[in-house]
């Protein structure tokens, strides 16, 4: 079994959603070596509507956050779409997208930042986000119920914060193919490991997110 954080990011903040920026090479180099010291097997890269990847010794998995027109959706594999324009595609037209170039599908978060999981897109897993641990219960509960494997991602945009939650695969190698095929065969089991300093965090982030819903309703 492999050890997997299926969701994680190369930079601080959202800033300029939907492209590269100067950071990510940085943060791609942080991001890896945060995971090898938590001795993971392989970090997906995840930005917000574009992918973004470069060669790096600790092997990383290629990988897109879209913004659909309900909520979050990780796509991780071979051939990730290179960028997405955010609140454009349906949940239904980004799943599509992502078995089209060979990728899995995943409801990321999915009692944060959307009404994805209202949708009827066929997802191949649900995701224990490692920035809700809040929402353990409820994620399990709605993975049992839709029959779906369950994944865990940290979601990372912070060094510190990689491997949270990770995700046990099947797999003999952590290539992009052998990922995505875990994903959607279930061959695939979510992990939280949570340190002290995450709890509090957790508080920040909830009240961040939190005062983010209220402005957007304004």
């Amino acid at each position: 079994m492999l050890a997997v954080d299926l969701h994680a990011h190369t930079r601080f903040f959202h800033a300029r959603p939907g492209r590269p920026t100067w950071y990510d090479a940085l943060g791609l180099d942080l991001l890896t070596a945060a995971a090898k010291w938590r001795e993971l097997d392989a970090v997906a890269v995840t930005n917000h509507d574009y992918a973004y990847s470069a060669d790096r010794r600790f092997p990383t998995v290629p990988g897109v956050e879209i913004s659909t027109t309900l909520g979050h959706l990780v796509v991780v594999g071979p051939n990730p779409p290179s960028r997405t324009t955010p609140g454009e595609l349906e949940p239904e037209a980004a799943v599509e997208l992502a078995h089209e170039r060979g990728c899995a599908a995943i409801l990321a978060h999915p009692y944060r930042n959307g009404t994805l999981l209202e949708s009827d897109a066929p997802f191949d897993a649900i995701e224990l986000n490692g920035k809700n641990p809040e929402h353990i219960r409820q994620t399990r509960e709605l993975a049992e119920r839709l029959e779906l494997p369950l994944v865990g991602g940290s979601d990372a945009h912070f060094p510190f914060e990689v491997g949270r939650a990770y995700t046990r695969v099947d797999a003999d190698a952590p290539t992009p193919e052998a990922v995505a095929d875990a994903v959607r065969e279930g061959d695939v089991e979510a992990v939280v490991k949570l340190g002290r300093g995450h709890a509090l965090l957790d508080k920040v982030y909830n009240e961040v997110h939190r005062r983010k819903a209220t402005m957007r309703r304004r």
